[in-house]
């Protein structure tokens, strides 16, 4: 038998080899580019002190804009005050105290308008601030403002949030507006209310402004509809809140309660003011006016603050008023309501911002 020898082996063909990864210099010491600069590298964390800067500036933003409205109104700040230091203090008390009630009422409507439940302390807090924040924006943008904020900051969606300050803004215009029938149907003093009619002039071009803003409104939302989806969904998001509101009776209490609580609380303010001064008007006089110099306002094209406080004054001369009693009443309501609060709503806003709240 013969043995059998192995045959020899064929070489293999040698398949290319992967080509190793090249090992990245490494870089000069002082060079001052950093070693890490691949796509994997993690992103540097911002700084601390960055970010403690730009929270310490939003918190004085409020108290610089504060000072540097006191500093332009010096001169309606020192009359008010001059005629104030010589008013009954016991009248100025009660007229503080409904001050802080009017701040309770808006929490309560501000509640009422939102199915979410929210902290009601937290809650005073924010609309105390908002109050500030309406010197820096015009027309309750301010308030707004920060209360859209604030519900952001509690985890209540946009649409939602948004859809709550329609409502309570729609609640509150239509409250004051049932308060001031009820007033012009129990008084016999809306007699003396002529004069504050807008004329027939004004009254038709103003109707035209009116109309053509919402013809315009209406041809953009059915033209463009990037824009008529996101008002028609905040639509849907309004009514479906506003029926599921209307039916809970504790949010119907809070809502309509006091919406109506507001304007009648701003009306006993200015009459406890006007009883520190002397004015000579009773309540009932005092809240009408109240309540007819702001209708009267917003019938017409006029800047806020200073119209509201001319047609207040003119207002109460109407009733009978002294013109001095009439001018020193408003003054001093608007030194409780506006400046007085102003600090210390300015302070709250400063604390809520550095607090995460806002």
């Amino acid at each position: 038998m013969s043995s059998l020898s192995p045959s020899p082996s064929l070489p293999s063909p040698s398949l290319p080899s992967p080509p190793c990864p090249r090992t990245a210099d490494p870089l000069p010491a002082g060079s001052g580019v950093p070693a890490d600069t691949g796509p994997d590298s993690a992103p540097r964390p911002a700084s601390p002190l960055a970010a403690r800067h730009i929270r310490l500036a939003l918190c004085l933003a409020p108290l610089l804009l504060a000072a540097g409205w006191a500093v332009a109104n010096r001169p309606v700040m020192y009359e008010g005050v001059r005629r104030l230091v010589a008013a009954d203090p016991g009248w100025l008390l009660a007229g503080a105290g409904f001050t802080c009630l009017n701040c309770v009422a808006a929490t309560c409507v501000r509640q009422g308008a939102l199915p979410d439940r929210v902290p009601p302390g937290l809650l005073l807090a924010s609309q105390f601030a908002a109050g500030a924040a309406n010197h820096a924006l015009p027309g309750g943008l301010g308030a707004h403002a920060v209360t859209l904020r604030f519900l952001r900051g509690q985890g209540v969606p946009s649409a939602r949030a948004t859809a709550s300050i329609g409502l309570y803004s729609l609640a509150k215009s239509g409250a004051k507006t049932l308060v001031l029938l009820a007033f012009l149907a129990a008084s016999p003093a809306w007699r003396r209310l002529g004069d504050l009619v807008p004329d027939g002039r004004l009254v038709v071009p103003v109707a035209v402004v009116v109309g053509g803003a919402v013809a315009v409104a209406g041809v953009l939302l059915t033209v463009v509809r990037p824009l008529r989806r996101p008002v028609t969904g905040l639509l849907r998001t309004a009514l479906a809140d506003a029926r599921e509101v209307h039916t809970r009776p504790s949010r119907v209490v809070a809502l309509w309660g006091g919406a109506v609580a507001m304007p009648l609380v701003q009306g006993t303010t200015l009459a406890c003011v006007g009883a520190s001064l002397g004015l000579g008007l009773p309540w009932e006089h005092v809240v009408l006016a109240y309540l007819a110099a702001g209708t009267a306002v917003g019938a017409v094209p006029a800047p806020g603050g200073f119209a509201v406080d001319a047609a207040l004054v003119w207002t109460l001369i109407t009733f009978g008023a002294a013109p001095a009693a009439a001018t020193a009443t408003v003054i001093g309501y608007r030194v409780l309501t506006d400046w007085v609060p102003l600090l210390p709503g300015t302070l709250t806003l400063s604390a809520l911002i550095r607090a995460k709240v806002l």
